[in-house]
């Protein structure tokens, strides 16, 4: 993640960039498709041709099966265009569509199916595994995606800034597997933790449907979930993370600058542990409690070695309370550096919490304060409430059942009334394009639907839906920013495998950072953004580390997103 490659023109390498397209023109909608009972909504530019209804038509064809009255014209100041609204929703019978306004081109095809998500589900976890490190990709199980395995990491060295009297700097130990945690092939703890929790997560909630769920991956057919699979071979890279010794656990496993854009086993610089954290330590407490109750009835010794790991960890973080990532002279790589770790300390006394029952770990939380927020990698004090109302059930007495709902109920109608003040119909304000815009707008949609679980309040489930609408193509751009789904998708993400394979398509499934106004990679691109608006700062081009670089904690929230809404149905 943020690829700062100066030297690097990657015009000189062959790559090309589409066109912008005209923004304004199209009607924007979800360009996969809808469940029968969602809410369907489209966005149809401000109509200055008087135009007031639209109609929707079975696709390729002039049938009506459906129409209705335009919402009335709101200005955009993100997207700096006059906009309405086109609500459909109460079209629920299955078929292909398209939504028809006069005086301008049909919107894209969608469908309406029972199934509408399941394949974009399984295609956002088969993106960790074609991101996976230490393992060859076969073509039974990658398709045309089939690589050499790169990176084993089993001749790895302690850096300087990871010494101790038990391993000085240069001692070689064995940390093999894990993902690449974005466009770039280097593994961080940090980012490691709030996306695997977020699939855990995702498990905790919706057990049945990763339970029928088969996604072609090694492990399939072992008696585990295959997305409880793919998690586990990201924990079992984590738990070498941690120094057996004290409890620490290492920042970072990476080179000491990002690989230039090669395959993985063309990548092979030195590659080091780095620091330990206090934050790293927190994240890795956080997601091994949360792990150890998840894979408990499956392998009971693995659930008890997570627990004591994580138990471990925390100690270690009470006894090194600001020990903050401090990126060495000598490393280049991505940071995640974070100042502030009381969300951290928060959300690692919750999950402990939960998975041994000792109020001693919920009394470490603070609770009363402790605020929810839309959860980031550097904020993850909401995953504590998302977590603790999920189990509230089965909770000791000395948590505070009134505070849990408050915290999460309070934040959901917060995004709920944005959601209905938007001209665009979604939860996304200004402030919210920031790096890695897509997964803010999957992270408020994952909010909301703990509301909506815990109220049954439709509002929420509505303004959930229209989170994942945004990133397949219900935005600005007219465009789906989930590779290889939707008619019209991200085709040039800052990946290194999709830049380097060969292959005309991007590696599927990926979500990608979306628009941001920041533009921190213009000096690098030869290809300019096409607008420097909020909402349509985005360029589809593989030097845009800022708006179109994929990376896991990204993807998390669209495997919860999307799995949540096919499962609630």
């Amino acid at each position: 993640m943020m690829m700062f490659l100066r030297a690097i023109n990657l015009i000189a390498l062959g790559l090309s960039a589409l066109p912008a397209s005209s923004f304004a023109a199209q009607i924007k909608l979800n360009q996969l498709g809808y469940l029968p009972a969602s809410a369907k909504v489209a966005v149809v530019p401000g109509t200055e041709n008087g135009a007031r209804q639209f109609a929707i038509i079975k696709a390729g064809s002039n049938d009506v099966v459906q129409s209705g009255t335009l919402g009335v014209a709101q200005w955009s100041s993100d997207a700096g265009e006059s906009v309405r609204l086109a609500d459909f929703s109460g079209l629920q019978t299955p078929g292909r569509y398209q939504l028809r306004v006069e005086g301008m081109p049909d919107s894209l095809p969608f469908e309406v199916s029972a199934n509408a998500y399941a394949a974009l589900n399984a295609a956002s976890i088969r993106a960790y595994y074609l991101n996976r490190a230490s393992i060859a990709l076969d073509a039974q199980h990658a398709g045309i995606y089939a690589r050499a395995a790169g990176h084993p990491d089993t001749q790895v060295l302690v850096h300087a800034s990871a010494a101790s009297a038990a391993r000085p700097a240069g001692t070689v130990i064995s940390s093999p597997k894990g993902w690449y945690d974005a466009g770039d092939y280097n593994k961080y703890i940090v980012n490691s933790g709030i996306s695997t929790y977020t699939l855990l997560a995702a498990y905790e909630d919706f057990p049945d449907f990763f339970r029928k769920q088969t996604l072609n991956i090694p492990e399939s057919g072992n008696g585990k979930p295959d997305l409880l699979n793919e998690a586990l071979w990201n924990l079992e890279w984590m738990l070498t993370m941690q120094d057996p010794n004290d409890g620490g656990v290492y920042h970072k496993l990476t080179n000491l600058s990002f690989d230039g854009m090669v395959m993985p086993e063309k990548a092979i610089m030195p590659r080091y542990v780095v620091q330990k954290s206090t934050a790293a330590a927190l994240d890795f407490a956080a997601v091994m409690a949360t792990a150890s109750r998840v894979y408990a009835p499956f392998d009971k010794a693995l659930s008890q070695r997570m627990l004591a790991a994580s138990k471990a960890a925390w100690q270690w973080a009470q006894a090194h309370p600001r020990d903050y990532y401090q990126q060495p002279k000598d490393v280049s790589t991505g940071d995640y550096g974070d100042k502030d770790v009381s969300d951290e300390f928060a959300w690692a006394a919750a999950e402990l919490y939960i998975s041994t029952g000792d109020d001693a770990y919920y009394q470490a939380m603070h609770a009363p304060e402790v605020q929810a927020t839309v959860p980031t990698w550097s904020d993850v004090r909401s995953l504590a409430w998302l977590s603790l109302a999920r189990h509230r059930q089965q909770l000791t007495g000395a948590a505070d059942q009134q505070l849990i709902a408050s915290r999460v109920t309070t934040l959901s109608q917060r995004l709920a009334n944005q959601w209905k003040q938007s001209a665009y119909g979604i939860v996304m304000q200004t402030g919210d394009y920031v790096w890695g815009s897509s997964a803010v707008a999957l992270n408020q949609s994952m909010v909301l639907l703990h509301g909506y679980r815990l109220t049954g309040k439709r509002e929420y489930l509505d303004a959930a839906q229209s989170g994942l609408d945004y990133v397949l193509g219900r935005n600005a751009v007219d465009t789906s920013f989930v590779t290889g789904q939707g008619t019209r998708s991200a085709l040039h993400p800052h990946h290194r495998p999709s830049v380097a394979d060969g292959i005309d398509a991007p590696v599927p499934g990926f979500l990608v950072g979306g628009p941001q106004p920041g533009q921190q990679d213009k000096k690098d691109c030869s290809v300019p953004y096409p607008s420097s608006l909020p909402a349509k700062s985005w360029l589809d081009h593989a030097c845009s580390y800022a708006s179109n670089e994929i990376a896991i904690n990204w993807n998390a929230p669209l495997v919860y997103v999307s799995a949540a809404l096919q499962a609630i149905k």
